[in-house]
């Protein structure tokens, strides 16, 4: 293995990479971002999403494939954020008969925010695995377990909604359901604290050995895989995802369990992390931060808004977005700007409107922030076919002391 010093450092390029964008509701500070990416040695061509909104270093939304590097924050803060779906052997019916219950669920089988934890804590196979894979990992192994089964802040949630499949059915692994409209549970979270500190630690060890880049640059600072610190960093994120899985697998089962039921089908993706693929016959690694993979039969679930349907999808293969699609229907609005502007009734009354119990939230969460998700769907319908439509109906999110009025 080579030394930890780059093979690779920023000169200027006679012309960027090469990029396509989809959708034409994306700020130009996101498309400035992109194009910088595309500026750097090692990127080889990327891809801009419908959703796309401004990120640290590559915007959310950004796909980037480099030769040999992997950038930490085109990785992402939340490595391995991810969605998972389970459909339930419960009448959609009980959304209405049995609410109670199901808020109930919610409320004692989920945790959420910032240092989030279960009194007792949860139990997978995951932290059974190599923690001491790198330092860093090793040291975080006790927090990751008190953490699991919780989601985290900002736009993470768990909710009851219902899923129409117009057919003929919908199937994953050997496993289907036919048309029709049925219970499920979908939610969205990834690595917790964990994985904060993980992007934190080898994105700032990253620009330690980067100081030749450019102020604009610094975010897209990158670890060469030969070297001890890049291969520590792919350890690193390969055990994030595992952990981000287990905090879905830990959520979904208990959930299920506390209501007495069973799950028929369970449907799951990352975004916010790197793989390594073969496009254009050269292996690359494709970073899709705040993107989803969507290769050739590749299942899929690209979420709206909690008042506002996500879709199961199934990837059309398209190489020139290299294999992605939109994660979600992208913010239209900054936080700050939510916080500024918006109020708790106006968001109340659609929520009513829509049918949607909510039972925490933000305000710089709710509905009015968001694109909408049916001109994201429209934009890239060459990069994903829909399935399936999940609509929510009982939504938990991280409460941000401003709590919606009942």
């Amino acid at each position: 293995m080579n030394t930890d010093e780059p093979s690779t450092v920023f000169t200027q390029r006679t012309e960027p990479a090469p990029y396509r964008r989809w959708g034409d509701d994306i700020e130009p500070q996101s498309i400035e971002q992109m194009e910088r990416a595309c500026e750097l040695p090692v990127a080889v061509r990327g891809a801009l999403m419908p959703d796309a909104h401004l990120g640290y270093g590559l915007p959310i939304g950004g796909v980037l494939a480099t030769r040999n590097a992997v950038i930490p924050f085109a990785v992402g803060v939340d490595i391995a954020c991810r969605m998972k779906l389970t459909v339930l052997d419960l009448p959609p019916g009980d959304l209405v008969d049995r609410k109670d219950d199901l808020r109930r669920a919610l409320e004692s089988e989920t945790r959420f925010g910032i240092g989030a934890k279960f009194r007792k804590r949860r139990e997978h196979d995951v932290i059974d695995s190599d923690w001491s894979v790198t330092e860093v990992t090793k040291k975080l192994k006790d927090k990751a377990w008190a953490q699991l089964g919780t989601s985290g802040s900002g736009n993470h949630f768990v909710e009851f909604g219902t899923l129409v499949v117009e057919g003929p059915r919908l199937s994953s692994s050997s496993v289907h359901i036919e048309a029709g409209t049925h219970l499920a549970l979908l939610s969205h979270s990834g690595s917790r604290g964990t994985g904060s500190t993980v992007a934190d630690h080898y994105s700032r060890l990253a620009m330690e050995r980067h100081p030749e880049l450019p102020k604009e640059l610094r975010h897209l600072a990158w670890l060469d895989l030969d070297s001890e610190t890049g291969q520590e960093y792919w350890q690193a994120m390969e055990l994030m995802g595992s952990y981000a899985a287990a905090n879905h697998a830990c959520i979904h089962r208990h959930i299920v369990e506390r209501l007495g039921a069973t799950a028929v089908l369970d449907i799951e993706n990352h975004h916010n992390f790197a793989w390594k693929e073969v496009h254009d016959g050269e292996s690359l690694v494709v970073h899709r931060k705040g993107a989803t993979p969507a290769g050739a039969g590749v299942l899929g679930i690209i979420p709206g808004s909690m008042a506002s349907s996500a879709y199961v999808v199934e990837g059309k293969g398209n190489e020139e977005s290299l294999n992605s699609a939109a994660h979600g229907a992208g913010r239209r609005m900054s936080r700050r700007k939510a916080k500024q502007t918006l109020d708790w009734s106006d968001a109340q009354k659609l929520l009513r409107n829509r049918g949607v119990t909510l039972l925490s939230a933000g305000l710089d969460e709710v509905p009015m922030v968001y694109k909408d998700i049916e001109e994201v769907m429209a934009a890239q319908s060459d990069l994903v076919e829909p399935l399936a439509r999940f609509d929510p109906k009982i939504v938990k999110m991280a409460p941000s002391g401003e709590r919606p009025k009942d």
